[in-house]
């Protein structure tokens, strides 16, 4: 592996960089504050970036993706994607992190979130886009439940973004490929491994979908992610993917939801990032919402709710704004109707 190169990753991770974006023959860029900069103006080579493919154990010749986990001779684990595009080598690096936030760190609805952790079983879902911030409201829960309580969690993660150390709970960590071959055989494999909680990095198949309401119908927590919008947006997702397993599944779905909160990141004021949420606690007469798939009225009631247990993203975003953590374009940009927020802004209903 080239020196200057592993010198450069050294460099990139020891500022605020999230990512690191390496490109054959292009100048190396980092993800900073969400927004992706040069780091070095001069190009990388084509032969430093094929070292740095086989030191994650992976030929260029021969493989044209993969996902890998890869350590820097001290010690540091990164996630690494290769790729190659319009023929050249490419990869993007992430460290694997060990500096876990606190719930309260994170302006997240901490007690609504310690509320969830302390089910004995049931589904909470975090969703949002790539780079939303996801991983790391899952991993402040998982470490509340690490302080506070003592459980077997069991994660199940492609690949592993941070690195959990054993308190009141224990963990077991597994990456997919590394640890086992898939999402699916891993969770039905991690039942008999005498878990109270279980994480799901993502759940994108019908099988995946259904095992895991099979795991929370059987007396487990289970917390997973999944890439989609708002609460509304991920329920109708989640049902979709149910799909053909008839509507037992739904019905698991109705009584085993705990919770929904997506989020999204956006420019703080005064700089850094902001994550604009929206939430839904599932209960009493929304369980029957679901099970009839009467995702409008869900919706009405998370509009207007007071913010405790549900809050829309419009809600959210007006609140956020008042209270100067978001620029008024800002908040505009991300809406889907500006003009709601305008409205809701100036107290018009």
């Amino acid at each position: 592996m080239d020196e200057a190169l592993l010198q450069l990753i050294r460099d990139a991770l020891q500022g605020v960089a999230t990512d690191v974006f390496l490109l054959e023959d292009e100048q190396p860029r980092i993800r900073s504050e969400g927004k992706v900069v040069p780091l070095h103006p001069g190009p990388v080579p084509r032969f430093a970036i094929e070292g740095l493919w086989k030191s994650c154990g992976v030929d260029p010749n021969t493989t044209k993706e993969a996902d890998v986990s890869w350590q820097l001779p001290e010690g540091k684990r990164l996630r690494v994607n290769l790729y190659h595009t319009l023929g050249r080598l490419a990869a993007v690096m992430r460290p694997i992190r060990e500096d876990i936030p606190a719930l309260s760190q994170l302006a997240m609805p901490s007690e609504l979130l310690e509320s969830w952790m302390i089910r004995g079983n049931g589904l909470m879902l975090v969703t949002g886009p790539t780079g939303s911030g996801k991983s790391t409201t899952v991993a402040a829960c998982l470490n509340w439940i690490n302080e506070n309580q003592s459980k077997h969690i069991v994660t199940l993660e492609d690949p592993i973004e941070f690195l959990f150390q054993n308190d009141n709970s224990m963990f077991s960590q597994r990456e997919i490929r590394l640890d086992t071959e898939s999402f699916a055989r891993a969770l039905r494999s991690a039942m008999r491994q005498s878990p109270d909680v279980i994480f799901l990095g993502e759940i994108r198949d019908t099988e995946t979908a259904v095992t895991a309401l099979h795991a929370a119908e059987t007396g487990h927590l289970v917390v997973s992610t999944m890439h989609s919008g708002g609460v509304v947006e991920t329920i109708e997702r989640f049902i979709h993917l149910l799909g053909e397993s008839g509507d037992g599944a739904v019905q698991m779905l109705a009584a085993q939801l705990i919770g929904v909160i997506s989020q999204r990141l956006l420019p703080k004021c005064g700089g850094g990032l902001f994550p604009a949420l929206e939430y839904f606690q599932n209960e009493a007469g929304t369980r029957r919402w679901i099970l009839e798939k009467r995702l409008a009225d869900l919706q009405d009631h998370i509009n207007r709710s007071d913010g405790s247990k549900n809050c829309s993203a419009l809600n959210y975003m007006v609140a956020s704004v008042k209270q100067n953590y978001l620029e008024l374009e800002v908040a505009r940009a991300a809406c889907s109707k500006p003009q709601d927020l305008d409205r809701a802004i100036r107290g018009i209903s």
